[in-house]
């Protein structure tokens, strides 16, 4: 399984406080079979990161895990704020898009409510060459009171990631809700931890891909889709439905 959202760069943002946390990180998700993860640091205004620091983090914890032995490849990142794209240029679009290929870029909403620029900074990445990855929408207010609302961006070309602790539960009643059912509507297109360390939100990657019963559509969230998007190609199809609905009672 390939992570495609994590805050594992120890001091950045608001994940991973030090280094032995990032190992511990890592060695939890080595252990529920993840293979790679993608440190994607905040880049928003309370944590500007930039490029250099996001790179010389990846680098520098690669060479960590190898030297303690942690079969766990770092990528390359960032989740930037919806917010802060317009400030961004294209070259520091490219190098904070997953794995650096230029193609898909995560990016983060707002917590509650639907802002109006989002739209606007969506489709302007969009304009770019750039496929949006929408991160952790489940857990947005708006989306939880009408996942439907994100039908016209996916249509539009928008992939969207939900949070895998959502998924287990442990993110609140209206996230898992939220999260089940923009997978039963075809509405989500990837798993991912969203780790920040042990003092917020501990990884949960194994939890939550648990929750998708169906095994074709598990591994087509937690695997394929991660897989192509590391390596900058087009998705490949859903399969086909066999059955399995995550919709829950509000």
């Amino acid at each position: 399984m390939i992570d495609l959202h994590s805050h594992v760069l120890p001091g950045l943002d608001d994940g991973v406080r030090s280094l032995e946390e990032a190992r511990d990180l890592a060695r939890t998700a080595a252990g529920e079979g993840v293979t790679a993860i993608a440190a994607t640091p905040h880049v928003r205004r309370d944590y500007p990161t930039t490029p250099e620091q996001m790179e010389e983090g990846v680098a520098l914890l690669k060479a960590d895990f190898v030297a303690e032995g942690i079969p766990v490849d770092v990528l390359p990142g960032g989740e930037i704020a919806f917010d802060r794209i317009a400030e961004l240029d294209d070259a520091a679009i490219r190098r904070f898009s997953l794995n650096q290929t230029g193609r898909y870029v995560l990016v983060e909403p707002p917590y509650s409510g639907w802002a109006l620029g989002l739209e606007a900074a969506i489709h302007s990445l969009q304009g770019r060459g750039v496929t949006v990855v929408l991160a952790h929408a489940e857990r947005n207010g708006a989306v939880q009171s009408s996942p439907e609302r994100l039908a016209p961006l996916v249509e539009g070309g928008m992939l969207v990631q939900v949070t895998a602790g959502s998924l287990a539960g442990v993110l609140g009643r209206e996230s898992r809700r939220a999260g089940l059912e923009l997978i039963d509507k075809r509405l989500a297109h990837l798993v991912a931890s969203d780790a920040h360390g042990p003092m917020i939100r501990p990884f949960a990657f194994a939890a939550g891909a648990g929750a998708i019963h169906d095994q074709a559509l598990r591994t087509w969230l937690c695997e394929d889709v991660p897989a192509a998007i590391v390596a900058g190609e087009p998705l490949p199809e859903r399969p086909a439905r066999r059955g399995w609905t995550g919709r829950v009672s509000r």
